[in-house]
């Protein structure tokens, strides 16, 4: 029986919040909650932080830059955004994210359907301690690789300076 969709809302404060690959991730809304529309998570990086060069073959991804500044590289052009700023990544396109704000910087990341990043996700984070920004470590990139194929997104490489 399918389950019946209710309106939902959540607050700044709300959501379970995870460290992954060295930024703190608030997941505000899942595939399961949205009919298998999308998932929103609320994203914060580091100065510097970066996600490998990767590609979606499910899923397609927007981001809309609440503060700071993303610089976002497509298939080799970057586009630089800063506060206000939208980009949308259509699956099958490889990309990759780089913070390039001198302080940290939030975004909000919507995947659609929502399954592969945010599962993913899901799998290779822990559990935020606290609500800040986690202590910088070295990801593992071989367990990363995995868990991305498993979600149907392939890694690349590190994403170019």
């Amino acid at each position: 029986m399918p389950v019946e969709l209710l309106p939902r809302s959540v607050t700044e404060a709300e959501g379970p919040a995870y460290w992954f690959l060295n930024g703190l991730n608030v997941v505000k809304a899942t595939s399961e909650s949205t009919g298998g529309a999308y998932s929103m998570v609320h994203h914060t990086g580091a100065p510097g932080h970066a996600t490998p060069y990767h590609l979606h073959h499910v899923e397609d991804e927007a981001f809309y830059v609440l503060d700071g500044e993303f610089t976002f590289v497509c298939e080799g052009k970057k586009t630089i955004l800063g506060p206000g700023g939208y980009i949308f990544l259509p699956r099958g396109i490889p990309h990759g994210i780089r913070c390039t704000g001198s302080a940290p910087s939030t975004m909000l990341i919507l995947a659609m359907p929502g399954t592969g990043f945010v599962g993913m996700m899901l799998e290779m984070a822990e559990p935020a301690k606290e609500r800040v920004l986690p202590p910088v470590t070295k990801p593992d990139i071989e367990k990363l690789t995995m868990l991305c194929a498993k979600y149907k997104i392939d890694v690349l490489g590190p994403l170019a300076e």
